[in-house]
């Protein structure tokens, strides 16, 4: 099949995109290089585990799928609006995650992968592309974990350093290896939510003895070429966390509010009282067999990882389907690199997408690849492309990522209501999140109607 968009990256970003295109026509070339088998090697990663199309590496959640007041499910509404196939998939492979959505990592990429691989028009390759093309149109979707042939490429087609963080992986336990006559089932505050969450409680000897082996345990050597990269802060490595402070996890993943312990209930207080601090798991997958340690990435070396994490409460015996892990992210500085359309300047034939962008997160990656095949579908057909609002999740990720942010300071970013317009300043301050969403999905309506 002679291909009219060449898209390389089957991550989130570059799956959404090719939907985008190959549903509207377009022949699409998806080249994947995991699953290749090249000669030499090269054919992986070093964070991802198998060769599925949108493998979710680090957590299995898309974070709140509120959409009355959350940015980011205001971002999965807008996205279902405009027919996202990541959308579609995560709801087919949902699994119990109170106000979260939270997929089946197996069940979400099989889901992706046999959607994509129904398209006549796509041509899925698995082959290591290690030269930007010469000719267009092309999607770069390859992510943070972009080959080196490849980064390479592209460095000299941006004549810029881009910006390199680290990510971790959190570890992911077997649920029947967890002691639940210690541990308890429960959502904070229990607020209308189902139990969803595994709880592990600590008390404050336990808490500051699990603290310091954080700090002493034997960690990942840094390579020479990783000594000077930053983290990231919504992928904070839990160490990293407990060398800022002694209650630092106390006020992050290891909170303890709104968990009764019902183990410790008494006369006095029947729904028991709060721990110190307390560890949360929360399921993975569909048969709920497997559960992943909430905020837990790190870059602690296996053997000491399994045991420090089974000096938890509940977790003595714990068996591990996955230890955490670490990996370097690279991202390009796109307000100086990209124009409006996601192209890059020095060469307008490719556009960029996803991670590699500077955006942060699943969802978020796979909208702008949602973007970047609508821009492409336009620009094939010659029509003018118009933007989503800036009032929009989608508008307003997009507006940061091509120019709103400060290049000498762009970092990667989450959705989050302060990349949005401000709304008008009458409004109530505890109505100011409803306001952002419905004048979201009320302008994002008035664009789809204008023919996306």
């Amino acid at each position: 099949m002679t291909h009219q968009v060449h898209i390389i990256g089957g991550g989130m970003a570059g799956s959404e995109a090719a939907w985008q295109l190959a549903r509207r026509g377009v022949r699409v070339r998806l080249s994947e290089m995991r699953g290749a088998n090249l000669p030499g090697g090269g054919d992986t990663t070093a964070a991802h585990q198998g060769t599925g199309l949108a493998e979710l590496v680090c957590s299995n959640s898309f974070r709140s799928d509120d959409h009355e007041k959350n940015a980011v499910g205001l971002l999965h509404e807008e996205m279902r609006r405009c027919d996202s196939l990541l959308m579609a998939a995560a709801e087919k492979a949902r699994v119990p995650a109170g106000s979260a959505l939270a997929v089946d990592r197996d069940v979400f990429s099989a889901a992706v992968e046999q959607a994509l691989a129904a398209l006549p028009n796509l041509e899925i390759v698995r082959e290591r592309v290690d030269v930007l093309p010469a000719q267009g149109p092309v999607i770069v979707a390859t992510g943070p974990l972009t080959a080196p042939a490849l980064a390479e490429s592209i460095g000299g087609a941006t004549g810029a350093d881009a910006l390199a963080f680290f990510d971790a992986i959190a570890p992911i336990v077997h649920r029947d290896s967890i002691d639940m006559d210690v541990c308890w089932m429960a959502s904070r505050w229990d607020r209308g939510e189902t139990k969803d969450y595994i709880n592990c409680p600590m008390n404050r000897d336990q808490y500051r003895a699990f603290r310091q082996g954080l700090l002493d345990g034997d960690k990942t050597a840094f390579k020479e070429w990783e000594a000077d990269t930053p983290y990231f802060d919504g992928c904070m490595p839990i160490e990293v966390m407990a060398e800022r402070g002694e209650d630092t996890l106390r006020f992050g993943p290891m909170k303890p509010v709104g968990l009764d312990n019902p183990h410790s209930a008494t006369p006095e207080f029947p729904r028991g009282r709060w721990p110190y601090a307390v560890v949360q798991l929360r399921q993975d997958n569909k048969l709920g067999t497997l559960w992943n340690m909430v905020g837990f990435q790190t870059k602690l070396k296996h053997a000491e990882q399994v045991r420090l994490f089974r000096t938890i409460p509940g977790l003595e015996n714990a068996e591990f389907a996955r230890l955490g892990g670490l990996h370097r992210n690279t991202f390009l500085n796109s307000p100086t690199l990209l124009d409006r359309e996601l192209r890059l300047k020095s060469r307008p034939h490719i556009r960029f997408a996803g991670q590699i962008t500077g955006c942060e997160g699943y969802v978020e990656s796979a909208s702008v690849g949602l973007l970047a095949g609508l821009m492409t579908a336009h620009e094939l057909a010659g029509r003018p492309w118009t933007p989503p609002p800036r009032t929009t999740a989608l508008g307003a990720l997009l507006a940061h990522i091509t120019g709103d942010a400060e290049a000498e300071s762009y970092q990667p970013m989450n959705v989050n209501f302060g990349l949005f317009p401000p709304v008008d300043a009458s409004v109530k301050k505890k109505e100011r999140k409803e306001a952002y969403t419905a004048r979201a999905k009320r302008d994002l309506g008035e664009w789809l109607v204008a023919g996306v």
